[in-house]
C-alpha cells in the first residue's frame, strides 16, 4: 500500500509540473480545468493498471530464495519475542487525519450556513442571491451568491455576474472534490497544490466571461478598488482576493493562445504511456508477497503448521489446515492479485489457497505439500537469460557435491549456509553500536556461467555490515555452473543473513 501511495504522489507531481511548466499560461481555460480535475484521479488509476502486453515482452529476472542463514542460532532460540513488539501509532494518525479534516470540513459548512441565515435572501430563476448587512463578502457557492448590500444598493452587477459565471459552470463541484481528495489524502500535499490551480483558474474564467461584454478597464479599476473581507473557506469561489489580483490582470490582458499550443496536451501521450509501462514492468514485489517470503525463507526456523501475522493478516504454513478452503470464484479482488503474483514468482513447493479456518479466519494457507507441475506454468528458455531455480535442467554445483539434482540443490544450499557461517565476523554488528534486536542483511548475487561469483549486492543497517557480507560470498569458491538444454546459463541467487544484537 505505501508503494501504491508513493506512486500515486510521483504521478501527480508529474502532472502538475507539466501543467505549471507547458499549460498554465494558456487561455484554453475549459481544457485545463478537465485537466486539473482529470489528473489527481488519473494519477490514482495508473498503478492499478498492469498491461500483459508489457510483461510478455520484458524478460523477467528470477532469483533463488536461499533458506536465511542464523549468524547466532543460539539466541533466536531463546529469544521468543517478536522483533517490532512496539505499538503501532500509524493508523491512528492516518484516521486522526481524517477525521480532523472532516471536522474542519464541518466546519466550514457550518460558516457558510451561519451566513445564509444572517442575510436577506432573494431568489431568482438560476441563483439566489444572500444579501449580507455586516460581512463585506462576495463569493459563491453551488448557486448561492453571498454579497455585501452596498452592490445591490448601488446596481453594481460586475460583481455579481463574475460570481454567476462560478455558479453557471458549477465550480463548487470541482473544489468540493479537492476538498473530499484532501479529506482521504490529507498527508498528500499535491492535492493542496492542485486545488490552488483550480481556485485560480475559476477566476480567469468567470474574468473572461465578464470582461467580454464589459470595458476591460472600469473590471480592472474594480478589481483593484474592492477590498472584501476574504472568508477562510477554501471550497468557495471568492470575488476578491488579493493574492490572486496581480495575476488575473496578467491573463485578462493576454492575447488569446493560438489553436495550435493545444498540441501540447498530446505531451500526455507519451508520459501516461511511460507511467504505463513503469507500473506493469515495475519488478518491486508489494507487502503482501514480501510477507508470504518472510514466511517461507523463516520456515528454516520454526516448526511447520504454524499461523503468522503480516500486513496482509493471518497466515498459516504447514502441509493441511482444518477449516473449509474458499474457491477462487469467491476470492476478493486483492486475493486474486496476491494469487496471481504468487504464481508468478513460482515458489517451489509451496501451493496458496484462502481457508476460513476453525476459528472463523480468512487465512491465507501456504500448503508445503502438493505437486508444482499442477500449478506453475511452463518456463520457456530462450538464449542468454539466466534461469529460474525451479525449472533449471542442471543445477550449479557446489565444489564436492554430488548426487540428484534435489540432493546437489540441498548440498549447495548447506555448504554455502555453513560458508557464511565459519567466515562472517559475527561480532562486527556488536562493535557498531547498533540497537538492540534482530538485525537482517539481504544479498543478492550470481553465479554465472563461468561458475564465477558476480553482482552481488547487499543491503544492511550498517555499510560495514553490507561489505562484511559482500567479502564473504566473495570468497566462495568457483562452481560448477549451471546447465539449459546442454547450454551453460547464470543463474541469480538471494540470500538472508539474520542475526541478534545484544
Amino acid at each position: 500500500m505505501l508503494n501504491y501511495f508513493i506512486q500515486v504522489m510521483l504521478f501527480q507531481a508529474l502532472f502538475l509540473a507539466i501543467y505549471d511548466l507547458f499549460l498554465q499560461k494558456e487561455t484554453f481555460f475549459k481544457w485545463n480545468r478537465v485537466y486539473l480535475l482529470l489528473m489527481p484521479i488519473v494519477a490514482f488509476v495508473i498503478p492499478l493498471i498492469k498491461l500483459n502486453y508489457f510483461n510478455e515482452r520484458i524478460p523477467q529476472e528470477y532469483v533463488v530464495q536461499l533458506p536465511t542463514v542464523f549468524l547466532n542460532p543460539q539466541s533466536f532460540i531463546e529469544n521468543s519475542v517478536p522483533e517490532n513488539t512496539t505499538f503501532n501509532y500509524v493508523p491512528f494518525i492516518f484516521y486522526g487525519g481524517i477525521l480532523f479534516f472532516t471536522a474542519l470540513f464541518l466546519f466550514r459548512l457550518y460558516k457558510i450556513y451561519k451566513l445564509y441565515a444572517s442575510g436577506r435572501v432573494e431568489k431568482y430563476q438560476n441563483y439566489t442571491l444572500v444579501i449580507l448587512a455586516k460581512k463585506q463578502s462576495a463569493f459563491s457557492f453551488f448557486n448561492f451568491i453571498f454579497i455585501h448590500e452596498s452592490y445591490v444598493k448601488n446596481n453594481d452587477l460586475q460583481v455579481i455576474n463574475h460570481e454567476l459565471v462560478h455558479c453557471k459552470q458549477h465550480h463548487t463541484f470541482d473544489l468540493l472534490l479537492m476538498e473530499i481528495l484532501k479529506i482521504a489524502l490529507w498527508f498528500n500535499p499535491f492535492i493542496y497544490l492542485f486545488q490552488k490551480r483550480i481556485t485560480i483558474l475559476h477566476e480567469y474564467i468567470s474574468d473572461n466571461e465578464v470582461v467580454s461584454e464589459v470595458d476591460k478597464k472600469t473590471y480592472f479599476n474594480k478589481i483593484l478598488s474592492e477590498t472584501f473581507s476574504v472568508e477562510n473557506i477554501a471550497f468557495i469561489n471568492q470575488f476578491y482576493k488579493q493574492s490572486l489580483i496581480k495575476k488575473r490582470i496578467v491573463m485578462i490582458t493576454k492575447n488569446k493562445s493560438k489553436q495550435i499550443k493545444k498540441l501540447k496536451y498530446l505531451l500526455l501521450l507519451p508520459v501516461l504511456t511511460a507511467m504505463l509501462f513503469y507500473t506493469s514492468c515495475t519488478k518491486g514485489i508489494d507487502a503482501n508477497i514480501e510477507d508470504v517470503e518472510n514466511v517461507i525463507n523463516n520456515s528454516k526456523a520454526v516448526s511447520e503448521g504454524k499461523y503468522f501475522k503480516g500486513k496482509y493478516g493471518k497466515m498459516f504454513l504447514g502441509s493441511s489446515l482444518e477449516g473449509k478452503e474458499i474457491l477462487y470464484e469467491d476470492y476478493t479482488e486483492s486475493e486474486k492479485e496476491l494469487f496471481e503474483k504468487f504464481n508468478s514468482k513460482a515458489f517451489s513447493n509451496i501451493e496458496m489457497k484462502i481457508v476460513i479456518d476453525t476459528n472463523g479466519d480468512r487465512v491465507l494457507f501456504l500448503k508445503t505439500d502438493f505437486k508444482t507441475d499442477s500449478l506453475q506454468k511452463k518456463y520457456e528458455y530462450e538464449k542468454g537469460e539466466d534461469i529460474p531455480f525451479s525449472e533449471i535442467d542442471e543445477v550449479p554445483v557446489f565444489p564436492g557435491c554430488e548426487g540428484t539434482q534435489e540432493e546437489l540443490k540441498a548440498c549447495m544450499q548447506n555448504k554455502i549456509m555453513n560458508h557464511i557461517s565459519s567466515n562472517f565476523n559475527a561480532d562486527l554488528a556488536n562493535e557498531l553500536g547498533l540497537q538492540p534486536g534482530i538485525k537482517r542483511i539481504f544479498v543478492l548475487f550470481k553465479i554465472d556461467e563461468n561458475g564465477a561469483i558476480t553482482d552481488i549486492k547487499a543491503r544492511a543497517p550498517h555499510q560495514s555490515l553490507a561489505d562484511e557480507a559482500i567479502r564473504v560470498i566473495e570468497s566462495l569458491p568457483t562452481m560448477i555452473p549451471g546447465k539449459q538444454k546442454g547450454e551453460v546459463v547464470g543463474v541469480k541467487y538471494s540470500l538472508p543473513i539474520a542475526f541478534k544484537v545484544e
